[in-house]
């Protein structure tokens, strides 16, 4: 018995008919021009390949597992790469059917194989090329499919009472679009409306592709209805503005103890026969920031030195926090501009029954919309930035 390159069992004949060279190299030369990864893509690959391996590492460590933090953001991460990976093995897995089959061709000794050969490269060549499309549209986007947790801010703009109305209406859109996706949707702060709805509601959302899917709503919604405070039956035109910020993890202090400076001195101030005349005071200077601790509590250099270095610690976990914070400020600002009517991403108008998403200039039912139906609209969104993204690599 003979196997093919699929591992189909063909019997031995007499008759096998040896194929010429000439129409084997033929076909050699066409199905040579396959599908390949670019180099860098692989390169990226690759390095992706080593980070889910040992992700899974890390998540059969009893210390990682102790840590319910760790195995959550572990987890996100390994969800977002498995697709890179499982489509990088598929890919090899084809090419090296295809290179065996090729190895068939070009040996040209047996004319079944030959005809399977060629009925089974095209089929091979149109999986590889899918599976590469499908690598670069997943590789652009698994940043963002990893963050599973945002804080959403929904705030009243131009329009009075009306707005906050409107803001109330888009929270509600945002906590049944939650639901359906089985998104946890925990109210953070929350400044009711003077006539109802909401001035200002700060809300964390947590879930599979949560920052993946509703980064798209920052910016300033725009409505067009008759308001229920308007008596005179006239529309009215009212924003609401959205930031959706991916939820940081813990501050970690980036300190390197290369960049502290540390001097030993007597210590000064009055005090007992220990003071001024031994080195036991600990000074430290963390040079990229200038933060300064110095520190002679005990008579013990050893402790003082602990504390020394936790109180910098402390120090520069502020610096780093209120920078931090400070770059989120200006994102959430970025993402919001100041809701004026003009800084619309999105119109719902109630008349007509529509919104209309002025970034890709697609309109959708509106009644669906409000009731949590967002999927076909994030769907087209998510197409559009794939698409931009792929533009750029």
């Amino acid at each position: 018995m003979r196997h093919t390159a699929r591992g189909r069992r063909i019997p031995h004949t007499n008759h096998e008919a040896r194929v010429a060279p000439c129409d084997a190299g033929l076909l050699t030369r066409v199905f040579t021009m396959t599908v390949t990864i670019p180099d860098n893509l692989r390169r990226k690959l690759e390095e992706f390949r080593s980070q889910f391996a040992d992700i899974e590492r890390q998540l059969v460590d009893p210390e990682t597992l102790a840590d319910h933090r760790a195995v959550a953001r572990l987890s996100a991460r390994r969800k977002a790469l498995e697709p890179l990976v499982v489509g990088l093995a598929d890919f090899d897995a084809a090419a090296a059917e295809s290179a065996e089959w090729l190895g068939t061709i070009d040996a040209g000794d047996d004319a079944d194989l030959v005809a399977m050969a060629k009925e089974e490269l095209p089929r091979l060549e149109r999986r590889m090329r899918e599976l590469v499309e499908s690598i670069q549209s997943r590789l652009v986007n698994a940043d963002d499919d990893a963050i599973g947790s945002v804080i959403l801010e929904i705030r009243a703009g131009v329009g009075g009472d009306e707005a906050g109305l409107w803001a109330g209406d888009l929270l509600e859109m945002y906590q049944r679009f939650a639901a359906e996706e089985h998104w946890s949707f925990e109210m953070l702060d929350l400044s009711p409306g003077d006539a109802g709805g909401v001035k200002a509601a700060v809300v964390q959302v947590t879930g599979d592709g949560v920052w993946a899917d509703l980064a798209f709503e920052a910016g300033t919604h725009q409505v067009k209805r008759v308001p229920a405070t308007e008596t005179q039956g006239r529309v009215h035109t009212s924003t609401a503005t959205v930031a959706v910020l991916a939820e940081p993890e813990e501050v970690e202090v980036d300190l390197d103890p290369a960049d502290v400076k540390e001097s030993i001195t007597t210590a000064q101030g009055p005090g007992g026969q220990n003071v001024n005349k031994v080195a036991t005071a600990v000074h430290l200077i963390h040079e990229p920031t200038g933060i300064e601790v110095r520190m002679q509590e005990t008579k013990s250099q050893t402790q003082n030195r602990e504390k020394a270095w936790a109180l910098l610690r402390a120090r520069l976990f502020e610096r780093q926090k209120a920078e931090r914070d400070a770059a989120r400020a200006a994102e959430r600002n970025s993402m919001i501009g100041s809701g004026g009517r003009a800084e619309k991403i999105r119109t719902y108008r109630w008349k007509e029954n529509i919104a209309v998403d002025h970034r890709i200039g697609e309109s959708v039912n509106l009644g669906t919309l409000m009731q949590g139906g967002m999927r076909p609209l994030i769907d087209a969104l998510r197409r559009e930035e794939t698409t931009r993204r792929l533009a750029a690599l």
